[in-house]
This record gives structure tokens, sequence and C-alpha cells, in this order.
């Protein structure tokens, strides 16, 4: 995480980030492991000649959405991974927790699709207080694109960056 001030913060709101591609294409084993993990039989997800038929291409679940763009741990090439825009806000606090979320989705992301995301910070509240400690709120809003351009989903997330307070 990266540390500063408010007013630095203040300083990138409205700034967008560098396209990042994700390392891997939509790929159904992904998908159905994560199906399976949530017990969706949804056949858009497993049954490879419904979804064909129906919708091109086996579907990904909405709720993976996030995650097509989690860079590994490790990558051959030795390049360490950009962490999301959210991390590189320079803000006082050592923990965030996310606070919400709000997803659009503009196209089905099918099997196949190598997506990219581009971040943008919203906004930076003012310094908060709640039960957790004092913090402030970061909203950021990411676009996703299929490898051809075309937007396939918009993600608003907030999360709460805050220095914990003890309760002892």
């Amino acid at each position: 995480m990266a540390f500063g001030t408010y007013d630095d913060a203040l300083a990138m709101v409205g700034l967008r980030g560098e396209p990042r591609v994700a390392g891997t294409a939509v790929s159904a084993a992904r998908i159905q492991h994560f199906a399976a993990t949530v017990r969706d039989p949804n056949p858009a997800y497993w049954d490879v000649d419904f979804a064909q038929r129906t919708w091109g291409a086996l579907l990904a679940p909405p709720a993976m959405l996030m995650g097509w763009l989690i860079p590994p741990p490790w990558d051959p090439s030795g390049e360490r991974p950009q962490p999301s825009i959210a991390i590189r806000i320079p803000l006082p606090g050592t923990s965030f927790v996310n606070a919400a979320n709000d997803v659009e989705l503009l196209d089905p992301i099918r099997e196949g699709d190598r997506l990219t995301v581009v971040e943008e910070v919203v906004s930076v509240s003012a310094e908060k207080r709640t039960r957790l400690g004092a913090g402030h709120f970061v909203e950021t809003l990411e676009t996703y694109y299929r490898d051809n351009g075309a937007p396939v989903a918009r993600n608003r997330n907030t999360l709460f960056r805050f220095t914990p307070e003890d309760h002892t």
C-alpha cells in the first residue's frame, strides 16, 4: 500500500490507470470450478452445446468479474504485477475493507475472452470515524473491455482505508 496524506490522495482523483490485461483468457476450467464451489447448476456454465447455441460459448458467472484480472503471485517473466489503483492511493491507514461494490454488466463475458481493465479514482472522502477506526472511503471505477475493445462491465468499488482502533 502507498502511504501519504489526504491531500496526496485528493491529487489522484480523476486519475486513470494504464490498461491492465488479464494474464489468461476466460476458461471453462475456471468457470466450472467457480460454479462448483458455489453449487450453481446454470447450464450456461456447464453445458457446452447449450451455451454455444444460446450465447456463442460458455458464460462466466458475473461474480467472477474482478477475479479475471487478479494477477498471479508470480510470473516467469520476473515482472511484478501492477496492483489495483486503490492500493496505490497514498493515504494514512494500515488496513482496508471493501465497503460497497456496484457492478453493471454490459455484455456477457464468454469463454475465450481476454479482458482488459482500466481503473479510475473517482473520490476520496475526508476522514471518517467508524467502529473500525479512523480512515477514508476511496471510490474507484473499473471498466472492463473484451479484447476487441468492446466494454463488457463497469464496477464501482468503495474501500475503507483505516488504522484499526485498539479495543482492548
